[in-house]
């Protein structure tokens, strides 16, 4: 693999790289490589990018794992102070990258590191692995309900690889969470005419209705990609809750009647 610090005529401008939520100035992490090490370069201060360059010529230079724990990572937890975390998960994927990570150091990785950590092997798949080996790493991400977790879950990588029924399933767990829905990639290409992810969010949307909640808008717009040709069901206002006017015994401790347990 190319080292990221190689190359840098084939990248894109950075002015045109997106920003990310997780701070700002921040490229989408599946921006190419290239592009992403020059737009931190542009924004590191000195010795921040002495210390990612030196991070990254020592994980091209010992590759793989080198016995309990190898030295990038190392690096990998000391990202965030050493760079800000602002640009901690880019350089984290610059650095599993130029180390040339594979399913195995990832899973090491993910299985033994922060949050944070998780995080950038899951931003890192599609630039590392080109095959479905690394799905337990998605899955289990997508059992948590940590939402920056389960955002980098849904990216590139479990667009190309994970199964109908696990990818529908991480959708409504996004609508679930609060995540996004465009976080979720290739959102588009893989909602289209998808009649049994519509049934799932038709079912979501009324048990929401039933019990009086919301349902939510990002609800509507993956309705509507599963049937393009669909009109979006107007979005449903709960009933306002019913006047509490108080336990039927007032001499009642709280809960004894159920009003206050």
């Amino acid at each position: 693999m190319t080292h990221p610090r190689t190359h840098a005529h084939q990248a894109t401008s950075v002015a045109d790289t997106p920003d990310t939520p997780g701070g700002p100035g921040t490229p989408d992490l599946h921006t190419p490589l290239t592009t992403l090490h020059r737009h931190l370069t542009a924004r590191l201060g000195e010795a921040a990018r002495a210390w990612l360059d030196q991070a990254l010529d020592e994980a091209a230079a010992h590759p793989g794992t080198h016995g309990p724990i190898s030295p990038w990572e190392l690096r990998l937890a000391e990202a965030g102070r050493r760079c800000g975390p602002e640009h901690a998960d880019a350089v984290r994927v610059l650095i599993l990258h130029a180390a040339r990570a594979d399913t195995d150091a990832l899973t090491r990785v993910y299985a033994q590191g922060t949050a944070a950590e998780r995080r950038a092997v899951l931003h890192a798949l599609p630039h590392l692995v080109s095959g479905p080996e690394a799905l337990p790493l998605v899955e289990d991400a997508l059992r948590t309900n940590d939402t920056r977790l389960l955002a980098a879950a849904v990216g590139p990588y479990a667009a190309r690889h994970l199964a109908a029924h696990h990818w529908r399933h991480a959708v409504l767990k996004c609508l679930f969470t609060g995540v996004p829905v465009t976080e979720v990639a290739e959102l588009d290409r893989r909602a289209r005419g998808d009649a049994e992810l519509a049934r799932m969010l038709g079912d979501y949307a009324a048990e929401r209705t039933a019990a009086g909640r919301p349902v939510p808008q990002d609800l509507y717009r993956v309705l509507t990609l599963t049937d393009p040709d669909a009109t979006p069901p107007a979005p449903v206002t709960p009933p306002p809750p019913a006047a509490d006017h108080g336990p039927s015994n007032p001499d009642a401790a709280p809960g004894v009647d159920g009003k206050e347990s």
